[in-house]
């Protein structure tokens, strides 16, 4: 059989080391020997020995982690031995490594689609947002050793922040956790009216200090909290309503 399908760059790639790697520009490959804990619906396609849990509220701590921050990202846990393949609507996968307990990384909790388990997380609101509702208002908060995924829907830039720096918030995907990060309306910024027509941006978020903003050339559809549920199947079944109270304890 013939086909541009079979050329070498569409195989499964290959790597003595287990972990999450990139298959290719929009899809992750975690060759598992234990587990790690990834967005619901994002998986395609595993082989060998994987198990998937979904992650429940996690008692009462969790409750209310779910009604400060809405639905959340449905995560669930994937365990055992094989290849677990992960992508999220064709966006572009981008690999991060924190590396100790100084590196810490906010991040809109729509672009997160998979992590090990040895980083720690927490939730954290953005400053300013109880003025406005939409997504990305709560992000997940990592830190310590060890590496994870995110999704940018398109070729990101990231913004060296060395000055007042000001993005739309359903175009930042993630910033240095030590930046001085607020939520501002547009008139307040610059980005008011002219001659009684708006500028089509509502609210816009400020940071100051110095780190790095990565920033998406698309605004996404606000969906509420830190981020809605995956695709597929996983995200209709057992613990979407769960949201990130499970693994926050």
């Amino acid at each position: 059989m013939r086909s541009n399908l079979f050329a070498p760059e569409n195989q499964e790639q290959e790597s003595a080391q287990p972990g999450l790697r990139l298959q290719n520009s929009k899809m992750l490959k975690v060759e598992l020997a234990g587990e790690f804990l990834a967005r619901q619906g994002s998986m395609v396609a595993f082989q060998g020995d994987v198990r998937f849990e979904a992650l429940g509220s996690g008692g009462i701590g969790g409750f209310l982690k779910k009604q400060l921050t809405g639905e959340g990202v449905p995560l669930m846990k994937v365990s055992g031995r094989g290849d677990v393949f992960l992508a999220d609507a064709a966006q572009d996968v981008h690999l991060i490594d924190l590396e100790g307990p100084h590196d810490a990384l906010s991040i809109n909790g729509k672009n997160v689609l998979a992590f090990e388990p040895a980083l720690s997380y927490d939730i954290q609101m953005v400053s300013g947002a109880g003025s406005m509702s939409g997504a990305g208002l709560f992000n997940c908060v990592f830190s310590g050793r060890g590496r994870l995924a995110i999704t940018c829907k398109g070729t990101p830039v990231v913004l060296n922040v060395d000055q007042p720096t000001y993005a739309d918030p359903q175009a930042a995907v993630a910033w240095s956790a030590g930046l001085q990060v607020g939520v501002h309306r547009a008139d307040q910024v610059g980005l008011g009216t002219l001659l009684g027509r708006t500028t089509g941006e509502a609210f816009t978020m400020t940071f100051g200090g110095h780190g790095f903003v990565i920033v998406q050339p698309s605004e996404e559809v606000p969906v509420g909290g830190v981020g809605g549920q995956g695709g597929g199947e996983q995200a209709g079944h057992g613990g979407v309503g769960g949201v990130l109270g499970g693994f926050l304890r």
